[in-house]
């Protein structure tokens, strides 16, 4: 079994011209999803909802994958929310690491779901599943999101209650909070949902969403190309319809280099 070794283990193989960074938490939600927290380089800069390159030493080699950072920007360390794939090449080794082990980074992040994609707007919808939370963890802790949305709805699915956690702990940190409970006070709202066990909101959200139902719920107007924005993040499946469902809703998809209605973060899969 190859478990992460610690830093002075192999100080010698990490590769140039990356980061490499000290876990500082890890917190274990189901046997599939875990979050941890290492150490932000000084030098390191990002725009909430961007992804970066993470990854371990894995025998000689160094092995990456790209993950969104969960944590805001102006956070002083990095947060990261994972899936655990037992035969996974980074996350099998990935699940096992603790406080003090190393975790390597590239030095450049980039990535669609970021505020200066999307054109103005009045209302933000975040869709997500499974652990395409995490760039939304992100921006839900950013000031600018709510300079910039009077209303900021995030909607998470997962297949299981206990996979939902990790987004009302996130609320809760930020009801909580000394300087963004007050910048963000009621402009936030939660609806999470779930396909596979009983739970006042059940469905998938394209289901939701082509029946009414979200809207019902959430006691919102149907999508309004006007005022409305939306930012995606999920399995491709999702990805998919959910592009769909805005598309015949009349809003128009976006890049850092021609903001439009909505975005999507393709190198995320579910």
């Amino acid at each position: 079994m190859n478990a992460p070794a610690k830093t002075e283990d192999f100080v010698p193989a990490i590769p140039a011209g990356v980061f490499a960074e000290t876990v500082t938490s890890v917190q274990h939600y189901t046997d599939h999803l875990f979050r941890f927290r290492m150490t932000r380089p000084e030098s390191f800069r990002f725009r909430s909802g961007e992804f970066a390159m993470i990854g371990l030493m894995v025998g000689e080699k160094p092995v990456y994958r790209a993950y969104s950072i969960a944590s805001p920007a102006w956070d002083e360390e990095l947060e990261f929310f994972s899936i655990k794939v037992p035969d996974g090449p980074l996350t099998s080794h990935l699940q096992q690491i603790k406080p003090g082990d190393t975790v390597l980074m590239r030095k450049k992040p980039t990535g669609t779901l970021v505020l200066d994609a999307l054109t103005p707007g009045k209302r933000l919808y975040m869709f997500s599943t499974g652990t395409g939370i995490a760039p939304f963890a992100s921006l839900i802790r950013d000031p600018e999101t709510y300079e910039k949305f009077d209303e900021v709805i995030l909607t998470h699915t997962c297949r299981q209650v206990a996979e939902l956690k990790y987004g009302f702990d996130l609320i809760e940190e930020i009801r909580n909070h000394e300087f963004l409970a007050e910048v963000v006070g009621n402009k936030l709202r939660h609806y999470a949902t779930v396909t596979r066990e009983d739970y006042p909101f059940q469905g998938r959200i394209t289901d939701l969403i082509s029946s009414g139902k979200m809207f019902a719920d959430l006691g919102v107007p149907h999508f309004d190309p006007a005022i409305d924005r939306g930012m995606i993040c999920g399995s491709a499946a999702m990805l998919k319809e959910t592009k769909a469902l805005l598309e015949q809703a009349g809003l128009t998809e976006g890049a850092n280099n021609k903001p439009g209605e909505f975005v999507i973060e393709r190198a995320f899969v579910d």
